[in-house]
């Protein structure tokens, strides 16, 4: 068997890692400040005071600080010589979220009378806790950057372009919603830009909203020529399997506006948390979205923006080296072409006895068993884990403090795994051989690809290159390997796949590390004609072991909480109106030092039937008894109940006598006929959803009014949840402070005061 010397093999592996390296730290900028930028160009330092201005502290809809923000974002834009404008009204999304969004409007007049751009982001933060920096103050300050820089050329656009900073994105795409559907400047819309985060760094990666092919939008893409393009048709073909949640969703549903979506994802753990403030967003990431807004500002500020549709698709994907595409039309070709130059590898080395059947089948046996044996120790490693951690079940976004960590720590497993297996059960066989198995399964997987997920067809490219090694193999049958050949071969695979590696775990959460060894298995194998010829697999293994044991023990050293990666916990008050009892609920599956004041032990599991509206529909886990409070109760009035047309029509208006943020509203959905909040019809009346029928988030303490229709022999009963966030504030309770390495639970209702009343009609 013809083996590389150690400096050959020590060469290769540099080349290899370096790779690897550079498919990460070319995907975004990389410098942590800047020299004075001219006035034309995007500055994230001018742009990062926009983001110290707008996330001083949350600024979801109802908030004080909302108002200054919303005044702030007017007064940049009349600064820029725009004359902004607010568009407000009640809007109620499909999950039943009612609230009264403002919208920040602006508008830069074109030389032409074809369909405007429209650049978008939101500028409410998350209820209750959420600071916002990222999600989506670093959208609103690329905007108020983007078009200062674009406005100084004095160059009037071809386009007119229509600046949207829309609000209530956070409660179910209001904002975005009210625009579309009622304001005039929406059918003037042909492409959208909208910036996003779900995280506070990383790249910004790109996506696509549309109801046609991609081919002319990714094409106009590739043409604006942004520096650092990070997206790939795979992540495409994924998005438009599931359900979607960004405002530019609201344009293709409702409108039928394509156009792109650029967010960042890293550090998802700070995602709609008091950690996602200006310190934890990272300079490179908002330099990023900086990249893709100005040349995409310049190029679509001048395009005929009507032909922008097509039928037709591309395959796309980022490397180092740029954006590269081809058409759908490819995809079978390709995989036909790949599929011959395989089997004529094999019949060749075959005839040329390069190759044998029975070195064939034996490469099978490492090859499965580091898949077998990488995945399953994975997930029993994480179940392990998991178990030994519990605390980590509280932080709801899937995604630990740490959890770069263990993508590195079953990373470094699933390659000493691979090593060791290749050094075991294949070091009595060719690289040749050794090549073929992983390259049938990645055939298989392409053909899985091309039917079933067409957008992750460019896989083809790196099983050509490592065919192509393979074919080198052979040829040189007689000579040393080329090395660098071998190598460079390779890097495609590097670049192309790499970065999936932490892409799934980061998006999708830790639940599905086994990808990673997945990945890595599947990796190595495009690899195997190169690192088939290292003569040191068991050292190397024995490295990457080590690796495995000190990232383990570094993730173990940060497993706890601390003053900057606090503990999530939450804290309820309700009184029941109606009994005339208080409690005191919480959602945290462990209670803490802090909950622990009110809530004693775990014994006391909490029984309430409503959930209140949440992203992961959370439910109360513990309860305890609490005095009861003076706290104003709702004024429910009663302005309508007749029958006519052999149906019961009934008005209610609830109207707070304090100051609330929130109202919850459970019944049984079945009994209605017809129902309308606030003026706004249910098109279709929730059935499920544990009875809840609607949520209001209140603006300016305005009253909640139903006008429901039912049989006449019904007799309707509701139950309203009032809810003010200042359970910390509030004069009727001193709720001492959380410690430093506590912070309020995301997603939830928490830190609230709650009214239950039932109505019974």
């Amino acid at each position: 068997m013809n083996q590389l010397k150690p400096r050959y093999t020590f060469l290769s592996f540099l080349m290899v890692a370096l790779a690897v390296y550079l498919s990460f730290k070319m995907a975004m900028p990389q410098e942590t400040s800047e020299e004075k930028v001219p006035e034309t160009e995007f500055s994230t330092v001018r742009a990062f005071a926009h983001v110290n201005e707008l996330a001083k502290e949350p600024h979801y809809v109802g908030s004080k600080a909302h108002a200054e923000v919303r005044n702030y974002i007017v007064q940049e834009l009349k600064k820029l010589g725009l004359q902004p404008e607010i568009q407000e009204g009640f809007t109620l999304d499909s999950w039943g979220n009612i609230s009264k969004p403002k919208n920040v409007l602006a508008r830069i007049k074109g030389k032409s009378n074809k369909e405007a751009l429209l650049v978008l982001s939101h500028y409410d933060s998350d209820p209750h806790s959420a600071i916002g920096a990222s999600d989506a103050a670093s959208g609103v300050a690329t905007i108020l950057e983007g078009i200062r820089a674009f406005l100084a050329k004095n160059e009037q656009p071809e386009n007119d372009i229509i600046l949207l900073l829309s609000d209530g994105e956070e409660l179910g795409l209001n904002g975005a919603e009210l625009f579309v559907n009622e304001h005039p400047w929406a059918k003037d819309v042909g492409l959208v830009l909208n910036f996003e985060a779900r995280g506070s760094g990383g790249p910004s990666i790109m996506l696509l909203e549309t109801n046609n092919g991609n081919a002319k939008l990714i094409k106009a893409f590739k043409d604006a020529n942004p520096q650092y393009p990070v997206g790939n048709s795979l992540a495409y073909s994924i998005y438009k399997m599931l359900p979607n949640d960004t405002d530019l969703t609201v344009f293709r549903e409702d409108g039928n506006i394509q156009g792109f979506n650029f967010a960042f994802i890293d550090d998802h753990y700070d995602y709609h948390t008091q950690n996602d403030n200006v310190k934890n967003l990272d300079f490179n990431t908002l330099s990023h979205q900086g990249t893709y807004l100005m040349p995409l500002l310049d190029y679509f500020s001048k395009q005929d923006l009507t032909q922008m549709t097509t039928s037709e698709d591309l395959i796309y994907f980022n490397t180092p080296f740029g954006f590269h595409t081809y058409p759908y039309a490819w995809i079978f070709p390709m995989f036909i072409l790949v599929v011959i130059i395989f089997i004529g590898i094999i019949i060749y080395g075959l005839k040329k006895k390069i190759v044998s059947v029975n070195g064939m089948m034996k490469g099978f046996l490492p090859f499965l068993a580091t898949l077998v044996v990488s995945c399953v120790a994975i997930i029993l490693i994480w179940m392990c884990i998991n178990w030994l951690y519990p605390h980590y079940a509280e932080i709801q976004h899937g995604f630990t403090y740490n959890g770069y960590t263990y993508i590195y720590m079953f990373a470094f497993l699933s390659l000493g795994i691979a090593f060791y297996t290749y050094h075991k059960l294949g070091k009595n066989n060719t690289a040749a051989n050794l090549t073929i198995a992983p390259l049938f399964f990645w055939i298989v997987i392409a053909l899985l690809a091309a039917l079933y997920l067409d957008g992750a067809s460019f896989i083809t490219i790196p099983i050509l290159f490592s065919l192509l090694s393979l074919v080198c193999l052979i040829v040189k049958k007689k000579e040393r390997p080329f090395t660098i050949i071998l190598t460079l071969l390779g890097i495609p695979a590097v670049f192309i796949l790499v970065p999936f590696i932490k892409l799934f775990p980061v998006g999708l959460g830790l639940d599905i590390l086994v990808v990673v060894g997945l990945l890595i298995t599947l990796i190595i194998g495009l690899l195997m004609p190169i690192f088939g010829l290292y003569k040191r697999k068991k050292w190397t293994s024995y490295v990457f072991f080590f690796a495995t044991l000190v990232t383990f023990f570094i993730a173990h050293s940060t497993a706890g909480f601390s003053e900057t990666r606090q503990k999530p916990n939450s804290l309820v008050y309700t009184l029941d109106a109606d009994k005339n009892t208080a409690t005191w609920s919480t959602y945290d599956l462990k209670l803490d030092s802090w909950t622990k004041n009110y809530i004693k032990d775990e014994t006391n599991v909490s029984n309430t039937k409503e959930v209140m509206d949440s992203k992961y529909q959370a439910g109360f886990t513990y309860t305890q008894k609490a005095p009861v409070k003076a706290i104003p109760m709702p004024l429910i009035e009663t302005s309508k109940d007749t029958v006519y047309n052999n149906l019961r029509h009934i008005d209610v208006k609830i109207t707070p006598q304090r100051n609330v943020n929130r109202m919850e509203v459970f019944g049984v959905g079945k009994t209605l006929e017809t129902l309308q909040v606030n003026g706004i019809t249910f098109d279709k009346i929730p059935r499920l959803r544990s009875r809840r029928l609607v949520s209001y988030y209140v603006s300016d303490n305005e009253p909640l009014t139903l006008s429901f229709t039912v049989k006449p022999n019904e007799k309707p009963e509701f139950i309203i949840y009032e809810a003010s966030f200042d359970l910390m504030t509030n004069s009727l309770f001193s709720i001492p402070e959380r410690s430093k390495n506590m912070m309020p639970r995301p997603f939830v209702l928490n830190d609230a005061v709650l009214v239950k009343k039932t109505i019974r009609l």
